[in-house]
């Protein structure tokens, strides 16, 4: 399984700062909670993955 294996399955993301100066993405779906901490520096690279993620697909999308 990879990125690009379509999957039927439903899950929440929640993302925002915890009180100890983190960002926290919380992932919960199926019986399974995954909260995952960053400091502000990964979050802004996590940021900007995301960002050249959605403009390259964008760039499939046009074809």
């Amino acid at each position: 399984m990879g990125i690009n294996t379509e999957r039927d399955i439903e899950a929440n993301l929640q993302i925002g700062p915890t009180d100890n100066g983190m960002v926290r993405l919380f992932v919960e779906g199926a019986g399974i909670e995954i909260p995952m901490d960053f400091d502000p520096e990964e979050a802004e690279e996590i940021a900007d993955e995301l960002r050249a993620a959605a403009q390259a697909a964008r760039a499939l999308g046009k074809r």
